[in-house]
């Protein structure tokens, strides 16, 4: 399989530069530590309790899978998922101004064509630190603001 580069879907775009706008003016002061109350105990919200799909990874590049990749967080803090070659478990801490932080995250060890694709996917976790939900879209920043990647509620 190889990789294709596509330009971002037109309802995607005016999202991803509405939440970098959104997240540059948050980020001037550092952001909220997270406290040990958020992590790990009844977490809820709209990222709560949904499987997220792999959309994009940065701005607009769509990787191609056997499977999709996807992530489901669970009321309890817990992380599951597959970044399209591999299974991986975890734990999610929120806290506010939409800060996320992915812990703990270990995979499976299959080998795979696209195992460079794969680990993006999990390296985009790993660097999450913020997110924005917008209707059925879900787009994960890093610390510097940068746009990581972006997800799509399943249905």
């Amino acid at each position: 399989m190889f990789m294709k580069r596509l330009r971002p879907r037109a309802g995607l775009l005016p999202l991803l530069v509405l939440a970098t706008l959104l997240l540059s003016a948050c980020s001037s002061a550092p952001g909220p530590q997270l406290n040990e109350a958020s992590q790990h105990s009844g977490l809820s919200g709209p990222i709560v309790g949904q499987r997220w799909n792999l959309l994009l990874v940065g701005t607009d590049e769509r990787l191609s899978f056997a499977e999709t990749p996807f992530f489901t967080i669970s009321q309890d803090g817990t992380v599951a998922g597959s970044d399209g070659c591999n299974r991986f478990t975890g734990h999610v801490s929120l806290g506010e101004s939409h800060r996320i932080d992915f812990e703990g995250l270990a995979t499976t060890r299959m080998a795979c064509p696209q195992m460079a694709d794969a680990k993006r996917v999990t390296d985009m976790l790993d660097t999450a630190y913020r997110y924005l939900i917008d209707h059925d879209r879900l787009v994960f920043f890093g610390p510097d603001s940068r746009v990581l990647g972006g997800w799509r509620k399943a249905h």
